[in-house]
């Protein structure tokens, strides 16, 4: 039996039936233009193709993952010439495996290392700092007066005595620890990079950076006296990224496999099928395309966008692909039929278009650059489907169409659904859900969960709760070396630096000395703080050598003499502690880990400080280093975090009360999105996972594309229920002409993103399996929830003013 709306829309066995000039007028011009828009999308893909595969690349950039407005932030930028020690650094650590560091053969490799990194473009070598680097000094008071020299001597020639005189110079430089392994097994080479390669003016390529370290590793793992290399910094990450990504690209063509398999299992329709997953690979062209014409690149972050526009392209080509097989089921013509289709579905799915749109474009309230290209490439790419698969696919089905046996297999399936047979046997049992008795049970466990999600969801954690490098898998060769450098060496490389800034010269005046040291002790109380670092730690240990290492001398003299003495000594075997106007030093904590707990407890006591010490003449700026910046950045996150929600669902009740005219509605819709995001932020909690830029825009993206369901569902179900079919049948009918669909969207668009698990880059694993989730609850929350909720605020609709 045919409904309202079905009878609104006639059987067309032939052209000469139908009438062109109905429709709307986009209808119309589409439609009525077929073959111009199929050549204008054919050279669109072209030009988009050439554009993507001869300038889009793969790299990061350091600066573009800091959020660049935040107070932090900002004062680190202004004075970061002044950091050269703070900025973008690598460490890399030479091992010996077969012995100390005392070895001549050992020695003369990691010459050689010292050599090759200092040769390497984008090096700051200004700043680069080894035992084999003559700006690391020792110094000794002798009866003679201070004496000093750098620590690899002069005369060092590879013999028993010149290594024996090392090993002195090293004891008196006091750098065990810190450039020197605290068992004697290894070294570390301080390597500080540009932002830019001073021959070519370009940003530093870290691709091909590491890809200069890895020959480095593996040339000197193998040589004559071979050595084991450990290397972490910002670079070193990237590279590792980069290299992941390769691997993710893969994961790609899987995901396309998947999809067309879920498709032609449902359609067993093999030209539809290519069509859907065409149309979508050409969103994805032009996706790439544009953003390649517009100068963008690929980053960690940005590669997943096309995964993410091809699985909703896949969604909402499946609704296309199913309206049409059953209109040719019930003897329409394919092109009538692909016109109808186009009336029934356009507005819901430009209004999820849009919903998705604004899923990702919210991400523009967080302040980090990364995140704002991904927004701006994904919106790119969801606009670009309004054009491939709500337009060009309906064409090209119209001219292809879907073959007859699919069709009436398809019309069978529904005789038998209608029956209570096959499927029909499930959709009856969500048709309950439109009794009362089902829908209190439904809403009562949906309320349950929602309140167990929210309990949990408290103890959900701003930023990093692992220690080494988040963004990589416990057993990557990069935390494999930080945990090694994290166990041999006393200082780690989580620095949380407060800058001091004073007028030119100040920074030597008593006062300030002792300002900067009393804020070096309120740090080290802090739990979590290993030790500080600063200018008058070096001062005061170059007054009590200048006295014979009287340990009464151990402290700043108010005598201007003496201090300036006590810096210009430390400024040569210490360059970074204070810039060459003497108007900015740091004071460097080293921290146990970078987990959010200790950051906060670090920047609440450096701000506190600073607000009760910081005056005209010094102020007291946070912050800078790795820690520093990973601070600001979760500062930042926490308040993006409900800010974007609030965006988000802001949004998407906008656009569907738009689309639907009725408050009540809008509440179906978008109740269970709202608990699907509760339950996630307690998956985070149960998983571990804090959150941070790499989670941030998962639940913004989960309730943008999660809504896609409810405006298919529903947009049948009131056009049924407007038309004067009772709730029950109306829901029974949109079940039969989308829901199907929307269980074999929701498993497409798991296909899509859960292979991301498998990647080695944990931020992206995190992202998949997070996604899965939301998308596979969005899908059983508009099953269940949507009849659920229609029996109690949806079931006279024809009584409900449109507007409510």
């Amino acid at each position: 039996m045919e409904s309202p709306v079905q009878q609104a829309m006639p059987v067309v066995r032939t052209l000469d039936q139908f009438d062109r000039r109905s429709g709307n007028l986009l209808e119309r011009l589409v439609f009525n233009h077929r073959l111009w828009l199929v050549l204008l999308c054919t050279a669109l893909t072209l030009l988009f193709a050439q554009q993507a595969f001869t300038k889009l690349t793969l790299n990061a950039s350091f600066e573009k993952m800091l959020p660049q407005s935040h107070p932090y932030i900002q004062n680190y930028l202004q004075n970061k010439a002044g950091l050269r020690g703070l900025g973008n650094a690598l460490r890399v650590v030479v091992e010996n495996p077969k012995g100390d560091i005392f070895d001549a053969g050992y020695l003369e490799t990691l010459k050689q290392i010292n050599d090759e990194l200092f040769l390497t473009p984008g090096v700051d070598r200004a700043w680069m700092k080894s035992m084999w680097t003559p700006s690391v000094r020792w110094n000794e008071v002798t009866e003679d007066g201070y004496t000093g020299g750098p620590v690899m001597p002069d005369s060092y020639d590879g013999s028993a005595r010149s290594v024996e005189q090392l090993r002195l110079n090293i004891a008196r430089a006091g750098i065990v620890g810190r450039l020197v392994a605290n068992d004697f097994k290894s070294a570390l080479i301080f390597v500080p990079l540009l932002d830019k390669d001073p021959a070519t003016g370009q940003a530093i390529d870290y691709s091909a950076l590491s890809a200069a370290i890895d020959a480095t590793v593996a040339r000197h793992a193998t040589s004559a006296h071979p050595v084991r290399i450990h290397v972490i910094g910002f670079a070193r990450l990237v590279g590792e990224l980069l290299a992941g990504m390769q691997q993710v690209l893969a994961y790609f063509g899987v995901a396309a496999l998947v999809a067309a398999a879920v498709i032609f299992a449902y359609t067993r329709c093999v030209r539809s099928t290519l069509l859907v997953v065409a149309c979508s690979l050409v969103a994805v062209i032009w996706q790439l395309g544009i953003v390649a014409m517009l100068g963008y690149v690929l980053d960690p972050f940005s590669i997943l966008v096309p995964f993410l526009v091809f699985a909703i392209g896949v969604s909402h080509g499946a609704q296309k692909m199913n309206g049409i097989m059953q209109d040719v089921g019930r003897g329409i013509h394919q092109l009538v039929a692909a016109r109808y289709t186009f009336r029934r579905l356009f507005l819901a799915g430009l209004t999820a278009l849009l919903a998705d749109a604004v899923g990702f474009a919210v991400l523009m309230v967080i302040d980090i650059p990364v995140i704002r290209d991904l927004a701006l490439t994904a919106s790119i790419g969801v606009a670009v489907l309004i054009f491939t698969n709500l337009m060009l696919l309906p064409v090209l089905l119209s001219y292809l169409g879907v073959s007859q046996a699919a069709a009436e297999r398809s019309m069978q399936l529904d005789r038998k659904a209608d029956a209570g047979r096959g499927l029909g046997k499930l959709w009856l049992l969500l048709d309950r859900f439109t009794e009362r008795r089902w829908a209190v049970v439904a809403l009562t466990v949906a309320v349950l969960l929602a309140a167990g999600g929210l309990a949990a969801s408290f103890r959900l954690q701003i930023g990093d709760l692992d220690p080494g490098a988040p963004e990589l898998r416990a057993d990557s060769r990069y935390n494999q070396d930080n945990a090694y450098i994290t166990r041999n060496y006393s200082l780690s490389s989580d620095q949380f630096a407060v800058m001091v800034k004073t007028a030119p010269e100040g920074c030597l005046k008593y006062e300030t000395l002792v300002a900067a040291d009393r804020l070096a002790w309120e740090l080290r109380q802090i739990p979590g703080v290993q030790t500080t670092v600063s200018l008058a730690d070096a001062v005061r240990r170059v007054t009590a050598g200048a006295a014979e290492g009287n340990a009464k001398w151990l402290t700043l003299s108010r005598n201007q003499d003496v201090l300036n003495y006590g810096a210009q000594q430390a400024s040569t075997s210490n360059p970074d502690l204070f810039d060459r106007a003497c108007s900015l030093m740091p004071v460097i904590a080293y921290l146990a880990d970078h987990k959010a707990g200790t950051l906060e407890q670090v920047v609440a006591g450096a701000a506190a400080f600073a607000r009760e010490h910081g005056s005209g003449e010094r102020q007291f700026l946070l912050a800078a280093g790795s820690a520093g910046i990973e601070a600001a950045t979760n500062i930042v996150v926490r308040q993006a975090n409900r800010t974007m929600l609030l965006w988000v669902y802001g949004a998407v009740v906008l656009l569907c009360f738009v689309t639907f005219r009725s408050w009540r509605a809008v509440l179906v819709a978008v109740l269970p999105l709202a608990l699907t995001s509760i339950l996630c932020e307690a998956l985070m909690v149960a998983l571990g996972m804090g959150v941070k830029v790499a989670t941030l825009p998962v639940i913004a993206l989960g309730v943008g594309i999660g809504v896609d369901y409810a405006l298919y569902l529903l947009s049948v179900q009131l056009a049924q229920q407007r038309a004067g079919v009772p709730l029950a049948e109306a829901y029974r009918h949109a079940v039969q002409f989308t829901g199907k669909v929307v269980a074999l969207v929701g498993v497409t668009l798991a296909a899509g993103v859960v292979c991301w698990a498998a990647s080695p880059i944990k931020f992206q694993a995190d992202m998949g399996i997070l996604l899965t989730f939301m998308f596979v609850l969005n899908m059983v929350g508009a099953l269940v929830l949507i009849p659920a909720l229609s029996h109690f605020l949806l079931r006279n609709v024809r009584s409900i003013p449109c507007a409510d």
